[in-house]
């Protein structure tokens, strides 16, 4: 039975396949081709979101949306129990137990999209969008998918084959998004999302299937079982808690204000999410993997760590600053005025993004050197802080309410939880530190660059792309003593 560490015979030459300059060029190869995928299909969906909220979706049909995604997301979290992160994670052959992988993720996706699918109208009732339960029976079909294709992505990830991942979600977003734009525009509302949604997972996991041949193999070993759920229950368990740490604002925002601010709320947070997804993801995609290989060696995760948090925040802070600086300029040209009341919140959701940057970052640091009980700790935390703090800003403030407490909770209480985490696993502040200092600098002085800027200039479209430019040339000048840092070696430290 296969283990999180095995015996030296056994991994010898998996040893030898990963000496430090191999896994260097792995790593930065894999980074380079998920930087390109994500980048290409976020401005993918970000086209498609323009052409639908300008021509086919409202508000309403948006909220609808935002509530069956929420449902999803938060389920798909405790989707396969966990134990799909072993694929990646474990030592040895991963062929071995992955029959047994696939059987627990299939059917633990097949039970809870048979609760969904009999609970969907009360759950939708309860989220304040009665509306949403026949898109909820429909979009949750992804469960049962991503159950099956958790092996075959695992053995992608877990060999950085993030060109092949690239062509396949490729695939997806062509076809998700083909079959959401011609049941949009024929009138099938919010309904539409969900059939691109189930479309576009049918086309992953074949393209899984044939990149990763023989792992859709069903088997079943009980005492690899026992083992597998141990690992993967406390796993599952925080990334339960992760998810709804970024969904349960969407539940607060339904429940209290109704489908039609939640439209505006929904629209804000996927902008605000622009930044996190396009580097963040990326880097998340190989991060895991990276840091597990660094994990026996708390120096080079230290080094590993804080040059992937300069790297990320230095790419996302001038994002984040310039959508929060120029939030209803860009929300009046990008989906127009029916859409201004999304922009209120934006500047402070564009605070959380780049919050969330390193906490996600810091989860999966804290995943790969084992720290799971203080993961989930600081989720639970994080939870039960959030939601009493949400609704009393629903109340008081509406959605911009409910942006500010976002931020309230994830500064005052969840950056100095993980602080003190990733302290315990030997990464100390000071690494932090001198990885953020210039691009927080930096970020500060396009911030009085933009408010210089539209003083003087105003809110026109020549006036928005002249106030980009600016601060963006003061961001980069702000930033360039930073670049050796960044760069680094060529090391495996500089995963």
């Amino acid at each position: 039975m296969d283990s999180v560490r095995t015996p030296d015979s056994e991994t010898s030459e998996a040893n030898d396949a990963h000496t430090p300059d191999s896994l260097g060029r792995k790593v930065r190869s894999a980074a380079r081709w998920s930087l390109i995928n994500t980048v290409v299909m976020r401005l993918g969906n970000f086209g498609t979101g323009i052409l639908l909220a300008r021509f086919a979706l409202g508000p309403a049909e948006w909220g609808v949306y935002g509530i069956a995604q929420t449902v999803l997301l938060v389920l798909l979290s405790a989707n396969e129990l966990g134990v799909g992160l072993a694929i990646i994670r474990w030592d040895g052959d991963p062929r071995r137990f992955a029959p047994t992988v696939l059987t627990l993720g299939t059917a633990s996706s097949g039970l809870l999209y048979a609760a969904i699918f009999f609970s969907a109208p009360t759950v939708a009732g309860l989220l304040g969008s009665p509306d949403a339960s026949g898109v909820l029976r429909v979009m949750c079909l992804c469960l049962v998918l991503d159950g099956v294709a958790q092996v075959p992505a695992g053995f992608l990830t877990r060999e950085f084959a993030q060109g092949k991942r690239m062509v396949i979600d490729a695939l997806n977003f062509v076809l998700s998004t083909a079959v959401t734009l011609v049941l949009a525009f024929t009138g099938w509302g919010a309904m539409s999302f969900a059939c691109g949604a189930v479309a576009g997972n049918i086309a992953a996991l074949i393209g899984c299937a044939l990149a990763a041949p023989g792992t859709l193999r069903f088997g079943w070993d009980p005492e690899q079982a026992r083992a597998l759920l141990k690992f993967g229950l406390p796993l599952a368990g925080a990334s339960l808690l992760a998810l709804a740490v970024v969904n349960v604002d969407t539940m607060v925002v339904g429940s209290s204000l109704g489908q039609v601010a939640l439209g505006f709320y929904v629209l804000a947070f996927n902008m605000s999410g622009w930044p996190v997804r396009i580097i963040s993801e990326a880097a998340r995609r190989v991060s895991f993997a990276g840091f597990s290989r660094l994990a026996d060696s708390p120096r080079a995760l230290a080094q590993g760590f804080s040059r992937a948090v300069g790297v990320l925040v230095t790419g996302t802070v001038p994002l984040c600053v310039l959508l929060a600086g120029l939030a209803g300029p860009v929300v009046q040209l990008v989906y127009g005025s029916r859409w201004l009341p999304a922009a209120d919140a934006l500047p402070w959701l564009m605070a959380l993004g780049l919050i969330r940057i390193g906490c996600e970052l810091a989860y999966d640091c804290l995943v790969a050197t084992g720290q799971r009980r203080a993961l989930v700790l600081v989720q639970a935390l994080w939870v039960v802080a959030l939601i009493p703090v949400l609704v009393v800003g629903a109340r008081l403030g509406g959605i911009v309410g409910v942006s500010q407490g976002h931020v309230l909770v994830a500064a005052a209480l969840v950056v100095p939880a993980f602080l003190y985490a990733l302290r315990q696993a030997g990464i100390s502040l000071r690494h932090i530190a001198r990885a953020c200092a210039w691009p927080l600098f930096g970020g500060t002085a396009m911030t009085l660059v933009i408010l210089s800027a539209k003083w003087l200039l105003g809110d026109g479209t020549l006036a928005l792309f002249i106030t980009g430019t600016a601060a963006l040339a003061c961001y980069v000048v702000c930033v360039l003593p930073s670049r050796r840092f960044l760069l680094g070696s060529r090391t495996v430290e500089t995963v």
